[in-house]
């Protein structure tokens, strides 16, 4: 596990970091409300010269960015709701999966089916600096 401690003008030190050790993959996103994870896709988008608006995906269930940018959210409707949409099939496709909310059981799930996932927990210390737990015991 490594730990980022941010501000939020520093976030790309992180988005240089995955893009370039995690090209494609699902990337879990937990956190508490209003931790940063939609900020972090958009760094991510940003970085990877994607000029499409990220938005949370929580109403839609996903976003798309680019050809190869997927952005996810659990957020209203859980996991058993994701799989009965056939959401999972989506996420072998090859390119960056970004899910919002992600559980245990959904990495559980990933990890059986071969697919590389990497855990990011975010944690708000102040209006201006999170914390950045990443997980590549999963990749």
């Amino acid at each position: 596990m490594k730990i980022y401690k941010l501000r939020l003008n520093e976030l790309s030190t992180l988005a240089k970091d995955i893009s370039e050790n995690f090209a494609s993959g699902v990337i879990v996103l937990k956190g508490d409300l209003a931790a940063g994870k939609t900020t972090f896709v958009k760094e991510i988008v940003k970085y990877l010269g994607i000029d499409d608006e990220v938005t949370s995906p929580t109403f839609s269930l996903q976003q798309c960015y680019g050809d190869r940018v997927f952005h996810y959210d659990m957020y209203n409707h859980g996991l058993d709701h994701f799989v009965s949409l056939g959401m999972l099939e989506e996420l072998d496709k090859d390119g960056l999966h970004f899910v919002e909310w992600g559980n245990d059981e959904l990495v559980e799930i990933l990890n059986s089916a071969g697919i590389k996932t990497l855990i990011i927990n975010i944690e708000k210390n102040s209006d201006d600096i999170r914390q950045y737990e990443v997980d590549y015991a999963y990749a």
